[in-house]
């Protein structure tokens, strides 16, 4: 890519999306376009169609898409799955007849089968069963893959398909409904340290950045904090998480995928990619350990408490890093840092 070329950003608001622009800004990229969701939407072909004939950009990064945490996979599949098929097929099919020269698409980790063998590698795909709680999104990403794929095989495109491990840092999504792993418990115990220290003109600050959801937002008055603080899971001496903390999951500051996005943009291409390569460290961590040095970052004093009714989810996600250690790409930041740097920002919002 040169400096000049017209680059198309898709979903540049969020976590992922957010830190490409950063990377791209940094390098003296000056054609960067944009668009919000409510200013083009990208499940409607017609507006996508329009948007590429007027724009013609040389460059794609796909990084927009409906996400969402455990619960909202499992609330919503519907909107997951439709939602997520469209905006890839819309987009893409686009980026071929408007002829774009590279398109990147960001996947997800959990389009690897539930019980694929750790690490899990990039063949593993569509060998087995999928996690039954994030399904929905899953297909869908497996069919931007495949889309890719299928357009660089039948029509010689240059599609490349990136698979990021759990994402986190700046510009991320704390609505407690919504939200992925980190983010979610990182303001649990955050508000969980507040409500401890009585901190309550903090929470009500807090309370107005961002969501509770789950309608609590609407049943949120003066007298009722804790109360409502109860039903995430945040109480004075105690935060409380799903599952057992058993479970293993890998952690990536959203900063180190976009290096790597742009390393494979300006130095690879499908034929030395091929269908799709791991964005990952490597290695994972348990969580009771993950969230053993969350609240200690954020400096919570009360115990955590687990939930066992609640799921797990896959047992345990770690990519296999083989393929992009092979490609030349490795991470920068480390676990414990990039968590301690992204409750810095958070609480400096």
């Amino acid at each position: 890519m040169e400096k000049h070329e017209k680059i198309y950003l898709a979903g540049h608001k969020g976590l992922v999306g957010s830190a490409i622009h950063r990377i791209l800004v940094k390098e003296g990229f000056t054609n960067i376009v944009t668009r919000t969701s409510s200013e083009l939407d990208l499940c409607n072909q017609a507006s996508v169609e329009e948007f590429f004939r007027t724009e013609k950009p040389d460059y794609v990064i796909l990084a927009a898409a409906k996400v969402g945490g455990i619960m909202a996979n499992s609330t919503y599949p519907a909107e997951f799955i439709y939602k997520n098929i469209m905006i890839a097929a819309n987009v893409i099919d686009a980026s071929y007849r408007y002829g774009v020269k590279k398109l990147l698409n960001l996947g997800s980790s959990c389009i690897y089968p539930r019980m694929a063998p750790q690490p899990m590698k990039e063949d593993c795909l569509m060998t087995s069963e999928l996690e039954k709680t994030n399904e929905a999104y899953a297909l869908a990403k497996i069919s931007a893959i495949k889309l890719c794929k299928y357009y660089n095989q039948q029509y010689g495109t240059n599609f490349i398909s990136v698979m990021p491990t759990n994402q986190y840092g700046i510009g991320d999504n704390f609505n407690m409904e919504t939200a992925h792993l980190l983010p979610m418990i990182l303001r649990r115990f955050h508000l969980a340290k507040l409500l401890r220290n009585g901190q309550t003109e903090e929470i009500k600050k807090d309370l107005k950045r961002y969501k509770l959801g789950w309608g609590l937002d609407e049943k949120l008055r003066d007298d009722n904090i804790e109360e409502i603080l109860g039903e995430i899971g945040a109480y004075k001496d105690k935060v409380v998480l799903w599952g057992d903390g058993s479970v293993y999951r890998e952690m990536m500051c959203s900063d180190d995928l976009a290096d790597a996005c742009y390393y494979l943009m300006q130095n690879k291409d499908y034929d030395e990619i091929g269908e799709l390569v791991n964005i990952t460290k490597g290695d994972d961590i348990q969580l009771k350990d993950l969230f053993e040095i969350v609240k200690r970052i954020v400096g919570f004093e009360g115990e955590i408490v687990y939930d066992k009714t609640k799921p797990n989810g896959t047992p345990r996600k770690m990519m296999d890093a083989t393929k992009i250690k092979a490609l030349g790409w490795t991470p920068k930041i480390d676990l414990e840092q990039g968590i301690k740097d992204f409750y810095d920002w958070y609480c400096s919002l």
